[in-house]
């Protein structure tokens, strides 16, 4: 019986890298005023026990991530911490809150690495490593000292991996990524409407990541570059396995992943990982083998 089995133990790891991905915010926030997004938010409630932190490390307020909040005029110092690409909408209301306020130094904490902003804007990552720099982050660093008014001002922008919300020591969310739905039908005719000189696509099994639009391809990118720095972390050589459509893509992007190759050369440990779909899985009959995979105390499910 599953109820009989014993529950895994968690990784003694997974807490503190929750703990430790805030710490660079943390280290940066004395004299500022903070300007989070809702995702970011709920992951430091859960993995820091919420504002309280940010307000014990220095800062003066926090407000909401939102064009209608700005900074007054003796808060010479911004922190924005979003969960998003440096892109559109995140964009303008980072542009709104500068441009309203009175600021001299700001600083732009992303939940999105450097190489999903690459992506993001469709730029070669070769041009990353000619230029010996994020070249993206830097361009946002140039924008941000615009909108304060003046290029000798300072800013500052850092990817930190903010998208986990440990709830239990047993079980994390990803709030960044709540959007990310498994595929049905009508996402196949959004596919093949999108791409109506190529072969029409006949079923979801063969949607392959290309063919996927270039939002959610980032938003896959995204995710998978943050379960790599778990697994880093953890220094953990993974084996994966999937259940559906949209978790069969999500485990071949992590299995092909450029960045994990020295990883898993180097791991001192093993897991095997479960992606499944969740269609309504806990509400209907399922197969036995839902159930071993479910009990299986060496194996997580994502």
């Amino acid at each position: 019986m599953c109820a009989a089995t014993v529950p895994p133990q968690p990784p003694a790891g997974l807490p503190a890298f929750c703990r430790r991905a805030w710490e660079p915010v943390f280290a940066k926030v004395k004299r500022a005023v903070v300007f989070m997004d809702s995702p970011c938010a709920e992951s430091l409630h859960w993995a820091c026990g919420g504002i309280e932190g940010l307000l014990q490390a220095g800062a003066r307020n926090v407000k909401e991530f939102s064009s209608f909040e700005s900074g007054q005029v003796d808060q010479p110092k911004a922190v924005f911490v979003v969960g998003t690409v440096l892109k559109g909408r995140t964009v303008d209301v980072i542009r709104d809150i500068v441009t309203l306020s009175h600021f001299q130094y700001c600083v732009v904490f992303t939940g999105v690495n450097h190489a999903g902003h690459l992506q993001a804007y469709n730029t070669p990552a070769g041009v990353e490593t000619e230029s010996s720099g994020p070249v993206v982050f830097e361009q946002f660093e140039e924008k941000l000292c615009q909108w304060m008014g003046n290029m000798n001002y300072t800013a500052e922008v850092y990817h930190a991996a903010l998208f986990l919300a440990p709830l239990l020591p047993h079980l994390l969310v990803t709030p960044a990524f709540s959007a990310l739905f498994p595929l049905t039908a009508e996402d196949l005719a959004r596919i093949n409407s999108a791409r109506p000189e190529k072969k029409k696509i006949s079923h979801l099994s063969d949607v392959d990541f290309f063919s996927l639009p270039s939002e959610l391809q980032l938003a896959i990118r995204s995710l998978v570059s943050g379960l790599h720095a778990i697994l880093e972390y953890l220094s953990v050589r993974e084996e994966c396995f999937a259940i559906g459509p949209l978790s069969k893509i999500i485990a071949g992007d992590l299995a092909n992943y450029s960045q994990a190759k020295i990883r898993r050369k180097n791991a001192q440990n093993k897991a095997s990982i479960v992606f499944v779909d969740r269609m309504l899985d806990l509400t209907g009959k399922k197969p036995d083998v839902y159930l071993k995979l479910y009990c299986q105390a060496d194996v997580g499910i994502m």
